[in-house]
């Protein structure tokens, strides 16, 4: 190849992932981002509507019709997860809204730093409730090994039955719908918070930590 064909081509090489970068920097910029102020201090999420879209409007409604303020950081788990957004100080729960379609299978990975719904043992249970990854947490991933819908149905039959047959496949998975981009420190220092049990709750700061305020950043 010719001198001046070797540099149309790397010519065109450097505008086409000059584009690439451009469209990334856009898709990243048009994602969501809430700011929660707690008493501890601030953290601002990054939403992934393109990946988690169910889980985000989930969130969204929850902040927007302001259901997490005033509400505490229940479960505290240092090199776990802490987890918040379903009670109140006296530990009574919020009115929910409907359960959502689990999207564990989305291919975001229980990773430090990010953020995702909390459930009961029914895959599809999740509602208000979430928690902020403070280790990487793989156990809680979607795996090609986890449990079906399909599984989790034979196994509920079963049960209504009064058959108890050990699950051989693994969670379904937690879903993660987004990340800390700022306030990871104030993640931490919730992190390692002195807690105790309560009533019939552990896990549970001795002095509470409240969502004052929670709202998307324009």
């Amino acid at each position: 190849m010719c001198l001046q064909g070797v540099f149309k081509l790397k010519f065109w090489l450097l505008i086409c992932l000059g584009w690439l970068c451009l469209a990334t920097s856009a898709a990243q910029a048009d994602e969501q981002k809430v700011l929660m102020q707690t008493s501890l201090g601030a953290v601002v999420f990054e939403l992934n509507s393109r990946q988690a879209p169910i889980s985000v409007a989930n969130f969204l409604a929850y902040v927007d019709e302001g259901r997490y303020v005033g509400t505490i950081f229940h479960r505290v788990i240092p090199d776990f997860m802490i987890q918040a957004g379903g009670h109140r100080f006296d530990l009574s729960e919020i009115e929910d809204l409907a359960p959502i379609r689990n999207e564990a299978d989305n291919g975001l990975k229980n990773v430090q730093g990010t953020l995702a719904f909390a459930r009961s043992e029914d895959i599809d249970s999740a509602t208000g409730q979430f928690y902020i990854n403070v280790s990487d947490n793989s156990n809680l991933d979607h795996s090609a090994a986890s449990c079906t819908r399909m599984d989790e149905a034979a196994r509920q039959k079963a049960l209504i039955r009064g058959l108890r047959k050990p699950l051989t496949c693994k969670t379904f998975g937690y879903a993660v719908f987004g990340r800390v981009i700022q306030g990871m420190d104030v993640v931490k220092a919730i992190e390692n918070v002195e807690t105790d049990y309560y009533a019939d709750y552990a896990d549970v700061p001795v002095v509470p930590i409240v969502i004052e305020s929670i709202s998307r950043i324009d």
